[in-house]
């Protein structure tokens, strides 16, 4: 199961292609934190996008949207991201998102590890 680090500077082009290949997938967002502790942010929510906002001094913001509808929306923001890796299956399917922070990490897992041409046009709807 390959694990590929993105690096920074592609990471807005990065998101853009990511929200836009599995806009609508579910998803399952888990909040790892000194202070939190490991938290279930959302569970089995429609992935509505990702988005990173960055500053040339190295910080900025990554934004994480999730769920349609007004009592299942939620949107997190990672302040000050330092990393991201996207693990992938031996098909090279897209399996997990794992934002890191300074005093946080987030992971977001996909309920199907399936490559997003398998569902092209199905999740969507």
């Amino acid at each position: 199961m390959p694990t590929e680090e993105i690096p920074r500077d592609e990471w807005v082009a990065f998101f853009d292609s990511f929200s836009h290949r599995h806009e609508g997938w579910l998803v399952t967002i888990e909040v790892f934190g000194a202070d939190l502790g490991d938290q279930i942010q959302a569970r089995d929510l429609p992935l509505e996008g990702i988005t990173a906002e960055l500053d040339d001094d190295g910080g900025g913001e990554i934004l994480i949207l999730a769920g349609r509808k007004p009592d299942s929306h939620i949107s997190h923001t990672v302040s000050a991201p330092a990393r991201v890796w996207l693990k992938q299956t031996r098909q090279r399917a897209d399996e997990v998102l794992d934002i890191e922070s300074e005093d946080m990490r987030v992971l977001i897992r996909f309920r199907s590890a399936l490559p997003p041409e398998m569902v092209d046009g199905i999740v969507k709807g």
